[in-house]
């Protein structure tokens, strides 16, 4: 027993004196303190993730120009098969958050590479077997009753969106290696590079060249693997701390990985599928042409601000993880704390915003009073629901940081699908409340998630991750006998 206390001691050392620094400093000077830390973080992530979805939005304009078969194609494929992919990717790279977030924190920068190589084999292996429904769209969609026409366009469609699959287990992956460092800055540069070069591109291969739909979609798989090319030769070149070249290492204790990305990815999926859910049950109910149109122009309006939320969960993840690694469980409680109310404070205004401007925001997207009058009467729910995703995924990110991912999985289980779903059946088809019940039903199981995650995060013993994060890095270090150059000086602490 008093080998097992002195061990959980040792653990809990901070890596250095740093943290007994930063607690003499006065509550506005911490704050601003981690403020910086976390923008750092925050700012180039959400312009990512907002650059990376108008490569999508700017696509579609110029397939539509194409016709609207090719028009409806696209959007059959993006919304249902490349969401489908994305989320899975995305869930499962969230794994090497954990892991290099932690690691960086702890100042063992020599497994960090090696977790990067792991994340690419265990994704890539994925993507394989993602691959046959990518290959046999056309049958597939053929088989559900999908109009042949948009059917073999969808085909067509989805081979050549095979190298944005395969791109995506590149982008998220070095994405989050290097966010782990807070060296976002080369990230942004690259998607705004990206993103003009798409729009310019699109614009020779569809409008000058008439290169059709194969010119579109080359143009939209350049604007994907771009970054990766320029990101890749950046962590070649310039984190000679952290990248110490491919290791055979990375083919060694593969299972550890593959579970907490299994985990990562089932916790992430049920969110982000959440949406397409909500979409599906309004296709059946009366007038749904007009409740379909404006419930897409809400969920246009919360993907966007959903960038901001996303940009928030991966400061959340690298904060949180960083600081476990580094020892410290105070400053990860106040990371958290210093996230939350930042995110929350930008999400109180903008559902001001959006209950203040109602139906005239929808006139941006359309002309038709109808949906301008169905949008208006959304709105409120809208508001509501962006309000609690300045919250929801903040916590998300709490728990990829600390590596709770197959809790939070159990959660949204829970919460999601056992709770939200069912209610928004009920109030929207059996008590005819429309989609405005449905969206209440979801609203509800978004609601429950968020408190469980509050309740999670609140009673969490902080120092008990301290120990089970530098156990874990501590575990890992000696299974793969790796060197690592920086280890804690007892002295400092």
């Amino acid at each position: 027993m008093k080998m097992e206390g002195d061990l959980k001691q040792k653990l809990l050392l901070p890596s250095s004196g740093g943290v007994e620094e930063e607690e003499g400093l006065s509550l506005v000077r911490r704050v601003w303190e981690e403020s910086k830390k976390m923008w750092i973080v925050a700012a180039p992530a959400i312009f990512t993730r907002a650059s990376t979805f108008g490569i999508q939005v700017i696509s579609q304009a110029f397939v539509g120009h194409l016709g609207s078969k090719e028009l409806a194609a696209f959007a059959l494929v993006y919304t249902v098969l490349i969401r489908f992919a994305n989320g899975i990717l995305l869930g499962m790279a969230s794994a090497l958050s954990t892991l290099c977030g932690q690691a960086y924190g702890a100042k063992e920068y020599g497994m960090m590479g090696v977790y990067l190589q792991r994340s690419w084999i265990v994704l890539f292996l994925t993507s394989l077997i993602l691959l046959p429904v990518f290959i046999f769209t056309t049958p597939i969609l053929s088989l559900l009753g999908q109009d042949e026409t948009i059917a073999q366009v969808s085909g067509t469609i989805s081979l050549w969106s095979i190298p944005i699959m395969f791109a995506f287990i590149v982008s998220f992956t070095t994405q989050t290696f290097l966010q782990s460092q807070s060296k976002n800055v080369i990230i942004a540069f690259l998607a705004a590079f990206s993103i003009v070069l798409h729009i310019f591109l699109s614009w020779l291969t569809t409008m000058k060249y008439k290169l059709g739909l194969p010119g579109a979609m080359t143009s939209t798989s350049l604007a994907y693997w771009i970054p990766n090319f320029g990101q890749l030769i950046f962590i070649f070149g310039w984190c000679k701390q952290t990248w110490h070249g491919f290791s055979f290492l990375a083919f060694k204790d593969l299972w550890p990985v593959v579970k907490l990305s299994l985990s990562s990815g089932a916790m992430l999926c049920l969110e982000l599928w959440y949406n397409t859910i909500l979409v599906l049950l309004t296709g059946n109910l009366r007038n749904a042409e007009v409740e379909i149109d404006a419930l897409s122009i809400c969920l246009n309006i919360n993907g966007w601000e959903m960038m901001i939320s996303l940009g928030f969960m991966a400061a959340a993840s690298v904060r949180v993880a960083n600081e476990l690694g580094r020892g410290s469980a105070k400053a990860a409680k106040f990371s958290i704390l210093v996230t939350v109310l930042t995110s929350l404070a930008i999400g109180f205004f903008l559902f001001v915003f959006f209950l203040l401007f109602r139906e005239r925001l929808a006139y941006i997207f359309t002309t038709d009073e109808n949906v301008a009058r169905a949008v208006g009467n959304l709105s409120p729910l809208l508001s509501v629901s962006i309000l609690l995703n300045s919250v929801q995924p903040v916590l998300s990110g709490v728990a990829i940081g600390a590596g709770w991912q197959s809790i939070v999985a159990y959660v949204n289980i829970g919460c999601y699908y056992l709770i939200g779903i069912p209610v928004g059946i009920v109030l929207g088809h059996v008590l005819d409340l429309q989609v405005e019940g449905i969206w209440v039903g979801m609203l509800f199981g978004t609601f429950i998630q968020t408190v469980v995650l509050v309740i999670i995060t609140y009673k969490t013993n902080w120092d008990e991750q301290v120990v089970i994060a530098r156990s874990r890095i501590s575990k890992w270090a000696k299974m793969d006998g790796l060197d690592h150059e920086s280890k804690p000086d007892s002295s400092e602490s």
